[in-house]
């Protein structure tokens, strides 16, 4: 099974070199909405007065990303803030608090953290989302997979309605969900509640 996490999971977390030199914290977790992926983090320093850095870390110089650090070759991975921060990518504070519908045109609820698949790839599996009473009555968050792309329309995340079935109550179900839905199966899984009527889907 795949291994997921949120993105707040990562903010404030140390960034460290294979020397074992800690050179800075994450400030920010960038997205680039398009391709579905983590593009980098935005920087602070160290401490409790450190301010932000002009420095950020590319997604693609990150060696591991652990527990408790952000694991990079040295510190000459680090780039301009530019290259991370590009036209194309949408800072976690412009993500955090929008809009999902689904292609269909139905209001599921508000982003509240955006679900990432562990490892060295950065792909967005999906979203935690404060779910309003239209799609889930029962409970306040949930978690629900992105389509094959992260479509935007305006401030709102779009998802297939179909994603809609494979919703999860916590992040541990969430990647046998997301597995399922990227295998593209037709039916949710036993302990998920269905909503084909909401959505329009006869499932």
């Amino acid at each position: 099974m795949i291994t997921l996490m949120l993105a707040r999971e990562l903010t404030g977390r140390e960034v460290v070199t294979l020397g074992g030199d800690a050179v800075a914290r994450i400030k920010d977790t960038v997205f680039d909405a398009g391709a579905g992926r983590i593009t980098g983090f935005t920087l602070s320093g160290r401490g409790l007065l450190a301010g932000p850095l002009k420095r950020s870390l590319p997604f693609s110089a990150v060696h591991a990303v652990g527990p408790a650090a952000v694991m990079i070759p040295s510190e000459a991975v680090l780039a301009d803030r530019d290259a991370v921060v590009g036209p194309h990518a949408a800072g976690s504070g412009q993500v955090i608090g929008a809009p999902v519908l689904t292609d269909q045109g139905t209001a599921i609820g508000t982003v509240r953290d955006v679900v990432v698949e562990a490892g060295t790839g950065g792909r967005v599996v999906g979203f935690e989302i404060a779910a309003n009473d239209h799609f889930d009555s029962h409970r306040r968050h949930v978690f629900i997979p992105r389509g094959e792309t992260l479509a935007v329309s305006g401030e709102a995340m779009v998802v297939p309605a179909r994603a809609s079935h494979f919703a999860a109550a916590d992040l541990p179900s969430f990647g046998g969900q997301v597995e399922a839905f990227q295998a593209g199966a037709h039916l949710p899984h036993a302990d998920t509640p269905a909503r084909a009527e909401a959505e329009g889907d006869p499932a």
